[in-house]
C-alpha cells in the first residue's frame, strides 16, 4: 500500500510539472499579446464611432428634449408663481382696504348711535327739566300761599297775644292800636 502511494504521488507531481510547463510555453493573456493589438485597436475604434452615432443621434437629443421640457416646466412654475403671488398681493390690499372700510363704517356707526342717545338724553334731561321747573313753580306758588297764610295766621296770633298781654297788664288796648303795634313790628 505505501508503494501505491508513492507512485500516485509521483504522478501528481509530473502532472503539475506539464502543466507549468504548458503555462510556460502559453502567451498569456490575449488582450496583452501585441499580436492581437491591431485586431483589438480596430475593434475599438468601431465600438467607439458606433457608440459615438448612438449616443449623437438617439441619446442625447432625448436628453437635450428632456432638459428643454424641464427648462419650460420650470419658467411655467415660475411664472405661475409669480401670478399667484401678485393676485395674493392683490388680495390682501382688498383685504385691508375692506378692513379699514368695515372699521370707518363701525367708527360711524358708532358715532351716529353715540350722537343719538346724546339727543334723546338731552331730550329727556330737558323733558325732565320742564316737569321740574313745572313742580317748583307749583311748589313755590304754594310755599308763598303758605307763607302768606302763615303771615296772616301770625299777625292773628300776634294781635290776639298783644292784647292779651296788654290786658293782663291791667290796660285797655283798642284794636287799631294794637293792629298798628303789630304791623310796625312785622315790617321790622
Amino acid at each position: 500500500m505505501a508503494t501505491e502511494t508513492h507512485e500516485a504521488a509521483e504522478h501528481a507531481a509530473e502532472a503539475m510539472n506539464g502543466a507549468h510547463e504548458a503555462a510556460a510555453s502559453a502567451p498569456g493573456m490575449p488582450q496583452l499579446d501585441f499580436t492581437n493589438w491591431g485586431n483589438q485597436i480596430f475593434w475599438l475604434l468601431v465600438t467607439l464611432v458606433v457608440i459615438y452615432f448612438v449616443l449623437s443621434r438617439i441619446a442625447l437629443p432625448r436628453i437635450a428634449a428632456v432638459l428643454a421640457e424641464r427648462q419650460g416646466t420650470i419658467t411655467n412654475d415660475i411664472a405661475k408663481a409669480e401670478e399667484l403671488k401678485a393676485k395674493a398681493v392683490e388680495a390682501e390690499e382688498a383685504y385691508n382696504k375692506a378692513l379699514a372700510e368695515a372699521r370707518a363704517e363701525a367708527q360711524r356707526i358708532a358715532a351716529e348711535t353715540k350722537a343719538e342717545m346724546q339727543a334723546e338724553l338731552d331730550a329727556a334731561v330737558a323733558k325732565a327739566d320742564a316737569q321740574i321747573g313745572e313742580k317748583l313753580a307749583e311748589s313755590e306758588k304754594a310755599i308763598a300761599e303758605i307763607r302768606a297764610g302763615a303771615v296772616d295766621s301770625i299777625k292773628d296770633v300776634a294781635k290776639d297775644t298783644a292784647a292779651e298781654i296788654v290786658a293782663a297788664l291791667g290796660s285797655d288796648a283798642d284794636a287799631k292800636t294794637v293792629e298798628a303795634a303789630v304791623a310796625a313790628r312785622m315790617e321790622g
